[in-house]
């Protein structure tokens, strides 16, 4: 098991801002990382209601299931290591969750069995680190929707937030209300439902 407290702060972008970003930080010669996102939940929601998110990440052929929880101004990530059975069990519904995480998820209140997996989505990733901030440019797709999103991930919430308001003033690009991919991904199966 792995732990690590993360600060990030997103913002959306249209498909030209994105295009903009790429451009202007000089990353059009940078090759986007693809990974998916395996995302669980209960039927009711009861992860979410905790603000807490549950998701098997695939990248480079390695999997990582991680519980993402509330902690200060960020979010405290407990990962744990997969190999491709066990991910492919647990997206299967009938694998096991590893031991440090379901006693963090049974800590929250939320029944291990209630869980099940709720779909996926892959993002091309571009990052680049710039002065111990790391700027992230995501396009993602679920659910036959494409969206881009600006991360800025720092050290604390005043660089952090200092980053992204730099970044989006120098871009003219507008300051959006930004769910995160997993609450974005459930409103848009919600509304396929």
């Amino acid at each position: 098991m792995m732990q690590e407290l993360e600060i990030e702060r997103k913002n959306l972008l249209t498909k030209d801002e994105y295009n903009h970003l790429i451009t202007g930080l000089s990353l059009s010669d940078v090759t986007p990382k693809k990974q998916r996102n395996h995302y669980f939940e209960t039927a009711d929601f009861q992860l979410k209601q905790t603000g807490s998110a549950l998701r098997i990440r695939e990248k480079n052929g390695a999997f990582v299931l991680t519980l993402k929880q509330p902690q200060g101004d960020g979010l405290l990530e407990t990962h744990e290591p997969l190999t491709k059975q066990e991910a492919n069990q647990l997206i299967a519904n009938n694998g096991t969750i590893k031991p440090a995480i379901e006693t963090r998820i049974k800590a929250l209140g939320v029944p291990i069995e209630a869980l099940v997996f709720g779909g996926t989505l892959e993002t091309n990733r571009i990052e680049v680190n710039q002065d111990g901030v790391l700027v992230v440019l995501d396009e993602s797709h679920y659910l036959g929707q494409v969206d881009y999103e600006l991360e800025i991930e720092g050290p604390s919430l005043k660089v952090t937030e200092a980053r992204l308001d730099g970044l989006l003033t120098r871009f003219s690009i507008t300051k959006k209300e930004t769910p995160n991919k997993i609450a974005r991904f459930y409103s848009a199966l919600n509304n396929v439902s």
